[in-house]
């Protein structure tokens, strides 16, 4: 069963839940009952088989845990002689038999279901006489592996969740990535790395801080394993929504990794992989979300740990957080010395240039820049994501650059590689075929500047390129008679006066000497001027289409004039017509 059809079909379950949830409810239903099923189907083979080890286990006083999962061939294991399929055979008792079906899952996906909450929808369904309906719709389900792929799955569960984040108005951007821009973004990551990736054996860590349902480990541990089979790649996330987090542990639980390595809460004001640190990460982060709930834990690691912690380069404003979830990425990184680490996150186009010097952006822009680890940066086309049309950048940073690689930032402008979606989905109207993914990974692979058809698409700059003084221009305060006014006291005494209402404030690119500079666009203007030095601050920015656009020279004015006489005479035309 194709995707589209399997979500639909689960997704018809809404048919019978209308009247009794409201729309943005049925999710709490419909996806606690998906991974149930899933997990129902998964172990099915070898259900006969733990029930018999179970009662040896039991018979001889052993601890049975680890056998159970040994003859279940999983990382979970059910002890009841019930499965869903038997669980309609007995309408009267469906309730009770269904809470003690699930209760029989090892203690791993017990707390899966307790953080869907499940136990308060079976009382809700049961109170609603919907109980039985609902598990007899699941049931006819075939959720078994071999029939529905782990990354089909993982599509269900995020078309799922994009649907019930639409009903529920959820904010912009916070959900999902598109599987295809993952795919880039796991490229980037990986295209150095061929061979070291390829060796027998090799074993990798991913993470990712801000995992939703998984969908980014997903599809990196599906490149690795498509690169090499005997290849291991050990997954690390963190999510502060339950149901999110729920399905992200039950994917993986199935894809047989360690769950405990799968973490509930807020990665920002509690980091519940204190410690770690990883070769490989990927994140999301919400865009244009405000921190003001955790202000005060963050301001208080920021004042209290400064470099020692995560946000010791800065703070950005309070009205945007995804600069922080990358300051925690970078804490996340492997010493250069260990082999370091490579990351790609998705941000807006807010980090390149908000904030002048001296801002917590532009000190977090300038501690990147600085200490070299920002390798490239993708403009991504708009409506490419499922719940915002805003322009996209995918940002790669390491601390482990290639010789030809370091002092330098490249920016490539993808904004032009897309193809039409033959439906849209949500504000998704774009997508990037396997063509488009491939075109991007060789230009970022080439490290080359590029031009098509006279537009340039990849640019390779010093990592200087972006960065500025921005220096404070004085000039004297006059009294009536147009005498400088000196200053009696402080450190300017017998100086001249400043004047706040003609201060003044220009930016001197880093690679341009100051007073070279001074000279020449401000002594011409203002010759009584000087510069105020104990001012200056150093910034960041990295004005991304600044370097991309090309000047489109006006048309001819005569062209104009005749296209416009045009349009009058068929106006005139019109107005005769009503007049007669």
């Amino acid at each position: 069963m194709s995707d589209p059809n399997l979500s639909s079909f689960i997704w018809s379950v809404a048919d019978l839940l209308r009247g009794d949830y409201k729309p943005h409810e049925y999710g709490k239903v419909i996806l606690p009952f998906t991974v149930l099923r899933r997990l129902d189907s998964v172990l099915e083979p070898t259900k006969a088989a733990v029930l018999v080890e179970l009662a040896a286990r039991q018979a001889a006083a052993l601890n049975p845990e680890p056998f159970l999962l040994r003859k279940a061939g999983q990382h979970f294991y059910n002890t009841s002689v019930l499965d869903l399929k038997k669980l309609i055979g007995d309408q009267d008792h469906i309730g009770e038999n269904l809470r003690a079906y699930v209760q029989a899952f090892s203690p791993a996906v017990r707390d899966i279901f307790e953080n869907f909450d499940f136990h308060t929808q079976i009382d809700k369904l049961q109170k609603a006489k919907l109980l039985y309906l609902v598990t007899e719709k699941f049931a006819t389900i075939d959720l078994h592996p071999d029939r529905v792929s782990n990354a089909q799955m993982g599509a269900v569960f995020e078309e799922l969740i994009r649907k019930f984040a639409e009903l529920s108005n959820e904010t912009g951007g916070e959900h999902f990535t598109p599987r295809e821009v993952i795919r880039l973004m796991v490229n980037l990551l990986f295209i150095e790395d061929d061979e070291a990736l390829t060796r027998p054996g090799v074993v990798r860590s991913m993470y990712d801080p801000t995992a939703g349902t998984g969908g980014m480990l997903s599809v990196a541990g599906e490149h690795l394993a498509g690169m090499n089979a005997d290849a291991r790649m050990v997954m690390y996330g963190q999510e502060m929504n339950p149901e999110s987090y729920a399905i992200c542990k039950a994917d993986m639980l199935i894809k047989g990794q360690d769950i405990a390595n799968i973490i509930l809460g807020n990665t920002l004001s509690n980091d519940g992989l204190h410690g770690k640190h990883f070769d490989y990460m990927l994140s999301n982060p919400p865009f244009g979300v405000e921190w003001k709930k955790i202000e005060a834990e963050v301001r208080r690691e920021a004042e209290q740990q400064g470099f020692n912690g995560r946000f010791g380069p800065g703070l950005p404003r309070v009205s945007d957080g995804s600069l922080l979830f990358l300051l925690h990425l970078l804490s996340k990184m492997r010493p250069a010395v260990d082999g370091g680490s490579r990351l790609g996150i998705v941000l807006n186009g807010s980090p390149l240039f908000t904030g002048g010097a001296g801002s917590g952006e532009s000190e977090i822009r300038r501690y990147l820049l600085e200490n070299d680890l920002v390798e490239a940066i993708i403009g991504l086309p708009t409506d490419m994501f499922y719940n915002t049309g805003i322009s996209t950048y995918v940002w790669i940073v390491s601390n482990r650059k290639v010789e030809a690689r370091k002092g330098r930032v490249q920016l490539i402008d993808a904004s032009s590689f897309w193809q039409k979606m033959r439906k849209s989905l949500g504000s998704k109207r774009k997508e990037l075929s396997p063509a488009h993914i491939d075109d991007i990974t060789q230009l970022f692979g080439r490290f080359q500047e590029v031009t098509r058809d006279g537009v340039p698409i990849c640019r390779i700059f010093k990592n200087t390129a972006f960065g500025y003084r921005t220096i404070t221009v004085e000039r004297p305060e006059r009294d009536a008679t147009g005498k400088v006014v000196l200053a009696t006291k402080g450190k300017l005494k017998g100086h001249p006066q400043p004047d706040s209402g003609l201060r003044d404030t220009e930016n001197v690119p880093l690679s341009e000497d100051v007073a070279v500079y001074f000279k020449r666009e401000v002594v011409p203007h203002a010759g009584d001027a000087w510069i105020d030095h104990e001012k200056s601050k150093v910034g960041y920015e990295i004005p991304f289409n600044r370097h991309f656009y090309v000047f489109k020279p006006p048309r001819e004015l005569a062209e104009i004039d005749a296209e416009l006489k045009v349009v009058t005479e068929r106006i005139l035309g019109m107005i005769r017509g009503l007049e007669g």
